[in-house]
């Protein structure tokens, strides 16, 4: 068993488990799990965040970019991760040279900000992608829409998006509450779909955990295809597109070989006519923290 992916997969589904939880999950000793847990925290392995749901933010669009440049992305990924409106940005190797995953309230401010990012300096084409449904995502919940929010649930957010797993003694004190008064806030806006806490791990060449995005042509229905992917371990992220494919996913392995059989298994699916590939060398910007104040 590898320890560190089995208990950065718990953490993901629950960012907040407990010590002791974790460590009846993946059978080690509480103390193995709280010092693995801290090291990789302390050096950037995983972080434990809350992300808020798209929708409760009003970002009803959500697009996937592929871009290709004329010479050096460098000066181009600097821009993409500059912009609000972009949650990740990855050097790829692949048709593109960069990818970005962009959140926005609107189909015309879409436009708007494609229209930007084929102007600057050194893209020569770009390609993108509708998100019409997200059926795996660890950071995309299910917000109910029956919930509003005051000043102090949207402190224990930003607090949360900065350190998912801070204790709610810490959390109390920042907004003068006891910690069984913030535990009842903190899951009433887990269980409305507010926000998820998860992990977010390091992924790269130089990092533990290789990442690759495959787009996917489908044949007929395509339920079938999009529940294996749903339920499959190693694939990151699943969506139906309107765009070049009919559905995209990412897939996360700690090996080259390990990505090639999930690919391949992708492949044998009934259902799947074609994929196209793309390996993430770099994932240079991958942040869900939002504001929740108005500007100014």
């Amino acid at each position: 068993m590898d320890f560190d992916a089995e208990l950065i997969r718990e953490l993901q589904v629950n960012g907040r488990a407990s010590i002791q939880h974790l460590a009846v999950s993946i059978g080690q000793s509480r103390a193995a799990v709280s010092a693995r847990l801290h090291a990789m925290i302390a050096d950037g392995t995983v972080r434990v965040i809350a992300a808020v749901d798209p929708v409760f933010l009003g970002q009803h669009v959500l697009a996937h970019v592929s871009i290709r440049t004329l010479g050096a992305s460098e000066l181009v990924a600097q821009q993409l991760r500059g912009l609000s409106e972009t949650v990740l940005v990855s050097a790829v190797g692949g048709a593109h040279d960069l990818v970005t995953e962009v959140r926005l309230g609107s189909m015309p401010a879409l436009h708007d900000l494609l229209a930007h990012i084929r102007a600057l300096p050194r893209v020569t084409e770009i390609s993108t992608l509708i998100y019409t449904d997200v059926v795996k995502g660890f950071f995309v919940s299910e917000y109910h829409g029956d919930i509003t929010i005051d000043a102090i649930d949207t402190t224990l957010i930003e607090l949360l998006q900065r350190d998912g797993r801070a204790s709610f003694r810490a959390l109390g004190e920042a907004v003068r509450l006891s910690p069984s008064a913030v535990t009842t806030r903190v899951q009433r806006l887990i269980d409305a779909g507010v926000i998820k806490i998860s992990a977010v791990e390091a992924r790269g060449l130089a990092h533990r955990q290789l990442s690759m995005g495959v787009g996917l042509n489908l044949t007929g229905d395509d339920d079938a295809v999009v529940d294996a992917l749903r339920t499959w371990r190693g694939v990151d992220f699943a969506a139906r597109t309107l765009g070049r494919f009919d559905a995209v996913t990412t897939l996360v392995e700690p090996s080259a070989g390990a990505l090639y059989s999930s690919l391949e298994r992708i492949r044998s699916l009934p259902g799947v006519a074609r994929t196209e590939s793309w390996f993430h060398l770099a994932v240079l910007k991958e942040d869900y923290a939002r504001t929740l104040r108005p500007a100014g």
